[in-house]
């Protein structure tokens, strides 16, 4: 109906033309992500050591980068203090360490506005895996679906005012239209080697820290052990000469028995090159110079310290800003005054070495004067 009074009176409308497509596929009903969020986080970030080191670099270092509103007038603006504490049990590193986290686990982080008499009071970081996205006719979300203990609550999007309950942030994803992309999901072949390798690897020390071998039968020909031979024979190598405890243990064998073990070629070997190949991969898929995670062979960088600028420059401070700009967006309906949250790197010790070098070539520049110096390092002009 509104279509029709719009052809008819002349009305035109800001929409994308491709965007009906997408409601061809979905109309209004829920999309899915098509990932494993338990199996990630599950095999990915709790079980294996470099994904869990990747993740906390990142969302450590990423909540630490101050972020500040910048807005006309005196005092302190509403979002700091908000972004400042977002809720009782979180203060603003807590919060965005969490949301950084999901967002690197998931390619997805939620979170959710509550406000109190249409101003905003508190935000709390929501878990990827319970959310859905509820597109709408025309293919952008309308609401979105949260699910914990049975129980469901449904978030819409205002479109007259701009106001949304809930804070969606997605890593870029080529093929999804809703969801994001996670490093952890690019990685998964690498996890898959990387685990499989310290499950072998933890298998020989607890078959005494040798490859296993065949226990052969040499009686005369035709006798065979019975089954309850077998069985017994079995029950005692597994009891007395398997594990660290029995490392070295000599094996007494009764008459007509021949232990024959089998070797390991080089080649069957080489899985040690491969977990650690694997491990770089990892750390690439993430972002993280292998330097920083104490892995070998590494010579990209020819120090520790060009390493640590490089994971801020290439992976932290573009992921910060990004994030800046997006609460700023998804924030400035709900308030009156206009503001931009940007990140503030003037703190961080990982630049200081570059911020040294920027103070000494404006100083040397005589033909700036004072408060163009200051406005160039960004400072206020003096009085």
């Amino acid at each position: 109906m509104f279509d029709t009074l719009a052809r008819r009176f002349g009305l035109t409308t800001k929409t994308s033309a491709a965007k009906p497509l997408i409601a061809l596929n979905f109309g209004a009903r829920a999309a899915w992500p098509a990932r494993d969020y338990a199996a990630l986080s599950r095999e990915g970030f709790a079980r294996n050591p470099i994904v869990h080191r990747c993740v906390r670099l990142i969302a450590e270092a990423a909540a630490s980068t101050p972020l500040v509103v910048q807005a006309a007038g005196e005092g302190a603006h509403p979002v700091s203090e908000l972004l400042a504490q977002p809720n009782p049990d979180q203060s603003g590193q807590e919060f965005f360490e969490t949301h950084y986290g999901f967002l690197q686990i998931a390619g997805n982080a939620y979170a959710e506005l509550a406000a109190l008499d249409g101003r905003p009071r508190e935000l709390f970081a929501l878990r990827p895996d319970r959310m859905r996205v509820l597109p709408g006719k025309r293919g952008w979300p309308d609401g979105w679906e949260y699910s914990a203990d049975g129980r469901k609550v449904t978030f819409a999007r205002d479109r007259a005012s701009g106001r949304s309950p809930i804070f969606h942030m997605r890593l870029f994803h080529p093929s999804d239209d809703h969801y994001g992309l996670s490093p952890l999901e690019a990685a998964a072949a690498a996890v898959d080697v990387h685990n499989s390798g310290a499950a072998w690897a933890k298998g020989l020390l607890d078959n005494a820290a040798r490859p296993s071998g065949a226990l052969v039968f040499n009686a005369s020909e035709g006798a065979n052990l019975t089954e309850d031979q077998f069985h017994r024979l079995k029950a005692e190598l597994g009891d007395a000469y398997t594990g660290p405890a029995n490392a070295g243990r000599p094996m007494l064998l009764e008459g007509g028995l021949d232990w024959k073990p089998m070797a390991l070629s080089p080649a069957d070997m080489d899985f040690i090159h491969a977990r650690r190949e694997a491990a770089r991969e990892i750390a690439q898929a993430f972002g993280v110079p292998p330097l920083l995670l104490g892995l070998p062979g590494d010579n990209t960088h020819a120090n520790y310290k060009e390493a640590n600028l490089a994971f801020w420059r290439q992976t932290v401070l573009p992921l910060v800003r990004k994030t800046a700009r997006a609460l700023t967006g998804w924030l400035a309906p709900w308030f009156a005054s206009e503001f931009e949250i940007v990140a503030d790197t003037s703190s961080l010790p990982a630049l200081a070495g570059e911020r040294a070098a920027d103070w000494a070539r404006v100083s040397a520049a005589a033909f700036l004067t004072d408060d163009e110096k200051r406005h160039l390092l960004g400072l206020p002009e003096t009085s």
